[in-house]
């Protein structure tokens, strides 16, 4: 099954980032295929590699940037959410791209599911 993904939630507010991350990497471990993850409104804060967790808690941005990069995830970033919050491509780390809403049609248009984390 081809899956697309939408994050709506931030790595350090709501638990839907973690479960999106899970869910992922889960579904590429059961030969499942990802074709997109499209991060919106606070799910762009995922992508923004200034962010420094304590070292005894999980970092998100560096789980998913080592995914895409195992995987070679298209992991988008929306233009405008990420530009509201301050996050430029040179915030961005490896694995990401900052795109615009185009993207997330279009995954949901080439998956068998889009899958929704966050509101």
């Amino acid at each position: 099954m081809k899956f697309g993904i939408l994050v709506n939630e931030g790595p350090f507010t709501h638990q839907a980032s973690d479960t999106a991350y899970h869910f992922a990497k889960n579904a590429l471990a059961k030969g499942h295929e990802i074709n997109r993850v499209f991060f919106y409104n606070d799910g762009v804060n995922n992508a923004n590699k200034l962010s420094e967790p304590q070292a005894d808690d999980r970092n998100l941005v560096k789980l998913w940037s080592e995914l895409a990069v195992e995987h070679k995830l298209d992991l988008v970033v929306c233009v405008a959410a990420a530009l509201r919050r301050g996050i430029k491509d040179e915030l961005i780390p490896e694995g990401f791209r900052i795109s615009g809403l185009g993207q997330l049609v279009e995954a949901g248009i080439e998956g068998d599911r889009l899958m929704v984390f966050g509101d």
